[in-house]
């Protein structure tokens, strides 16, 4: 299986991605700079986390129109599966390859530490090695993690079982307290109609083993690596 990472000015986290592909995967992926035009030939892309552009308009809004992203999203549609996390899923959003919008944080405040979120499905291709209701720990980073959506948009996510992750407490109970940001429904990572577009918040590269204190985020490569090898 052979992934794509894309790099924008301001990643920070795609060589974490890189490593977790590669060890997970068993083989390196592809490091495509911002300024290409063209994809190798890929199962899987990935839109890392960090502050692609200084995060100067709104958080990916620059990335979302650099060179690159015409042929993310092309090969998107033609139903290449495609995994943003952090900075990713502003991408994603801002591509218009995910609906909603990430806002600032509820205090404000940028966050950074483990949180618990519960598995609300299994059902897609990044997810299958969970258990649905499970509740897993992966770290997030991030000043803009605000999901917000209209309420038509909230009722079709939530109708159609494409809330994959939702902020918990440790006992997997959706409380406001546990809800870090400000979330509405307290979700933390979304999928597509067709269940191969994720987005998510969290950082699963930065959990794939014991040294990371936790291997929570191996099942995501994990998943996909039984999907697409």
């Amino acid at each position: 299986m052979k992934a794509a990472v894309i790099v924008f000015p301001g990643s920070n986290c795609d060589r974490d991605v890189q490593v977790a592909l590669q060890k997970r995967m068993g083989t390196a992926p592809h490091m495509v700079w911002h300024r290409e035009t063209d994809l190798p030939k890929t199962d899987l892309i990935v839109l890392p986390g960090g502050f692609s552009y200084g995060d100067y308009l709104r958080c990916g809004a620059m990335a979302a129109n650099s060179p690159i992203m015409r042929a993310v999203v092309a090969a998107a549609k033609a139903g290449t599966p495609v995994l943003g996390i952090c900075n990713g899923f502003q991408i994603l959003i801002e591509s218009g390859l995910l609906p909603g919008a990430l806002m600032r944080n509820r205090d404000l405040k940028f966050i950074c530490k483990d949180v618990t979120m519960r598995v609300e499905t299994t059902d897609t291709i990044f997810t299958s090695h969970y258990n649905n209701g499970e509740v897993i720990t992966i770290p997030v980073a991030h000043h803009d993690g605000n999901y917000f959506a209209d309420n038509e948009t909230v009722k079709r996510l939530e109708g159609d079982g494409r809330v994959v992750l939702r902020y918990s407490d440790a006992e997997g109970n959706i409380t406001d307290d546990a809800n870090i940001n400000g979330s509405v429904n307290n979700i933390a990572g979304i999928v597509d109609e067709e269940r191969r577009i994720f987005g998510l918040m969290p950082h699963p590269e930065r959990v794939i083993e014991p040294l990371h204190r936790g291997t929570h985020g191996a099942y995501m490569f994990d998943s996909l690596l039984e999907a697409l090898a």
